[in-house]
């Protein structure tokens, strides 16, 4: 009896003294599974199938164009799937254990390349959204099938994901997987939930900014790939207001409405 006390104390201690709250492991998931429900809504996932040519796309889902290079693409049938990451603004391929893991057989995805995502997933704690992807054969004019898989790994700053809409997180992702204009139906990407339509234009185009290139009435998009990530986002009212060491960004409606040198 006294040997399965002991056995067991170190793990109901650590519940006790908090090092691993019940609770909060739940909201965690729970936040995980929520976000990445969300993203499901805008990107719709392709579902793969099996025959005797192998594996192969059977339901088509959102076109996305690769905008980037560096990601790696493995076989259909592979179990793992070697990530990009993607982090202020770069993306760097997979290192150098995770290429040789992958063995010989792959080949790296080509800007204007189109593809399916397959599966997202969402790391709260780590501040982390990763795409997987494959290829479309249909879309690439492939004459023989290839159906590569390949993953992108999105590094947020720490916190951002907690306070973050998910429209927020596709024009992220769009800097490198962005929706083709050219595939019309389901297959476009849908509309985020929180995003709505631009102000009407002002009468005269906004002088440019001081530094950096940002202008009023840029999108969050565009701000992201000239100044990179924040290093902290602020709520306020409708609006949220980007706070970076150089400049203060306050977007409305998802565009520029005043921007702000300290």
């Amino acid at each position: 009896m006294r040997q399965i006390f002991r056995r067991t104390l170190p793990l109901a201690a650590l519940f006790f003294l908090g090092i691993i709250p019940p609770q909060s492991a739940r909201a965690q998931d729970a936040s995980n599974s929520d976000l990445a429900s969300q993203l499901k809504t805008t990107y719709k996932l392709a579902k793969l199938g099996q025959d005797s040519s192998g594996v192969s796309v059977v339901e088509p889902g959102t076109v996305l164009v690769v905008q980037k290079g560096g990601m790696l693409g493995v076989p259909a049938i592979s179990l793992v799937v070697p990530a990009a990451n993607f982090k202020d603004n770069d993306l760097k391929g997979p290192s150098g254990m995770a290429k040789m893991a992958a063995g010989n057989n792959t080949k790296l995805l080509q800007i204007g390349e189109k593809v399916y995502p397959i599966k997202i997933d969402v790391d709260m704690k780590k501040d982390k959204v990763t795409l997987t992807v494959i290829e479309c054969d249909s879309c690439n004019g492939a004459q023989q099938p290839s159906s590569y898989k390949s993953a992108v790994a999105f590094q947020f700053p720490a916190g951002y994901l907690v306070q973050a809409a998910p429209d927020q997180i596709v024009e992220v992702v769009s800097l490198v997987l962005a929706p083709d204009s050219d595939s019309g139906g389901d297959q476009q990407a849908a509309a985020p939930e929180q995003q709505v339509a631009p102000p009407p234009a002002a009468q005269e185009a906004p002088p440019p900014a001081p530094s950096g290139g940002i202008q009023v009435g840029q999108t969050i998009k565009q701000v992201l790939a000239i100044h990179g990530f924040p290093k902290q986002i602020m709520n306020v009212g409708s609006g949220q207001v980007y706070i970076y060491s150089d400049v203060l960004v306050t977007f409305v409606n998802g565009h520029v409405s005043n921007v702000q040198y300290p």
